[in-house]
């Protein structure tokens, strides 16, 4: 039974995973171009969909409403957690999770706690995601392959690799420019700053 939901989860990855991440589990042919691409080796590339795919069965395998309301992006082993859930044990529970997960290097939990006055708006968040997405994609300054975009209400979260900050700061005023966003968090790495591998 167990084979049958780790199969099913990592389907489901396939589908809700973005960029690169679901090239790598789908082909190697392509594998290779899309490592060329972006900054991280083939072997980051694969130890990073293995942190997700473990961090979203740990959440699954908690609680399925857990794992509707939250979204995870990695980076470099550093995860980004974001959504809403009902309670602040239920973030909590989230962090241990990822904390648990072996090749976790650091963890930016920025799920919040929904209160009936803040219930975020899953359409429009989706929206603002795709057009900075888009964005990013025609900007020929930018390595959109490079970044990942998380948006709820109305916050986007940012993770990835720029070249330098001027190209940073194009994506972020991409994002600025896009109706609906009120504030950006990022938490990119400078192409600089990356260790190379050994």
């Amino acid at each position: 039974m167990k084979t049958v939901i780790y199969a099913c989860l990592a389907l489901l990855s396939l589908i809700f995973l973005g960029g690169c991440t679901s090239t790598v589990i789908l082909g190697g042919a392509t594998l290779g171009g899309a490592a060329v691409a972006e900054e991280r080796s083939v072997g980051t590339v694969i130890d990073d969909a293995t942190i997700k795919v473990q961090v979203m069965n740990g959440i699954f395998q908690k609680s399925e409403p857990l794992f509707t309301s939250t979204s995870t992006t990695v980076v470099d082993g550093v995860v980004l957690v974001t959504g809403e859930v009902p309670t602040p044990e239920d973030r909590v529970t989230i962090s241990r999770i990822v904390w648990g997960v072996k090749g976790v290097k650091e963890l930016h939990n920025d799920v919040t706690v929904a209160d009936s006055e803040n219930i975020s708006n899953y359409a429009a968040d989706t929206l603002i995601t795709s057009k900075l997405k888009l964005r990013l994609l025609r900007d020929a300054d930018i390595l959109n392959l490079n970044y990942s975009v998380d948006t709820v209400d109305g916050v986007v979260y940012l993770m990835g690799i720029a070249q330098n900050e001027a190209e940073l700061d194009r994506v972020k005023a991409h994002a600025r420019d896009i109706a609906g966003v009120r504030r950006i968090v990022s938490y990119v790495k400078m192409k600089a700053d990356i260790k190379p591998m050994a």
